[in-house]
């Protein structure tokens, strides 16, 4: 059973790396050595984080991403569902199905959720950050966070442009209200202000109430319950 759990990491990451890195970025995905009493065992870089409960999500958010993306909080959550989950954002955004597919599955499940950017969280990249636990969501110092109104394109009959015109203003009427349920700002606040590109550096974003903390440097405490998690 060990094994088998094992190889569903080792699977479960490797297919993350795919979603999140583009094929030809893939080569570059190093590889880690571990050792043990029961030998060695050879892992890409996102089995061994997922491992440790990070989750990375680089890149545009696209079906292909939400789809493991799901699976790995699923994963581990039936791992342990007391235990905090670390979430590394570095993404302009992207499809707003795929990214509420993440961000309901972040609230479905009972695992706390720490959220962390590193170079950018953009557009539905944002509200994930945003819908991290309280407390625990944080930006790196030279971060950039954007929110803004979503977009679509669209060709066709003049009804079917009606239809998905609709579509799209009950799309932004969500997004508002759950920025509002993250953040604490008020409707006004939050439609004024995704009118348009929106862009904030971590101090910003904290007072807009994105995040709750600027991280210099990951707290000692967190290293070395990583490291604990290492232990047999």
């Amino acid at each position: 059973m060990r094994s088998l759990i094992s190889s569903a990491r080792f699977l479960s990451s490797s297919l993350a790396g795919r979603a999140t890195w583009s094929q030809r970025n893939y080569s570059l995905i190093p590889m880690v050595i571990e050792h043990s009493s029961r030998g060695e065992r050879a892992y890409d870089i996102f089995s061994r984080l997922l491992k440790e409960r990070i989750v990375c999500i680089n890149g545009p958010i696209s079906d292909d991403t939400a789809h493991v993306v799901v699976a790995q909080l699923l994963f581990l959550e039936s791992e342990n569902p007391s235990k905090p989950i670390n979430m590394y954002l570095n993404s302009p955004g992207g499809a707003v199905t795929a990214g509420l597919a993440i961000y309901d599955t972040m609230q479905y499940i009972r695992s706390p959720i720490n959220t962390i950017c590193l170079g950018q969280a953009a557009s539905m990249a944002s509200l994930l950050l945003a819908a991290g636990a309280k407390g625990e969501r944080r930006a790196l110092p030279n971060a950039t966070i954007m929110i803004h109104q979503p977009s679509g394109g669209y060709s066709g009959q003049a009804k079917d442009l009606t239809i998905h015109t609709k579509q799209i203003v009950r799309v932004w009427d969500a997004l508002n209200e759950l920025y509002v349920k993250h953040t604490g700002q008020s409707l006004e606040m939050i439609q004024k202000n995704m009118d348009r590109d929106y862009f904030m550096t971590p101090d910003e974003a904290k007072e807009f109430g994105i995040i709750d903390e600027v991280m210099n440097q990951r707290p000692m405490a967190l290293v070395t319950d990583a490291v604990g998690n290492d232990k047999p």
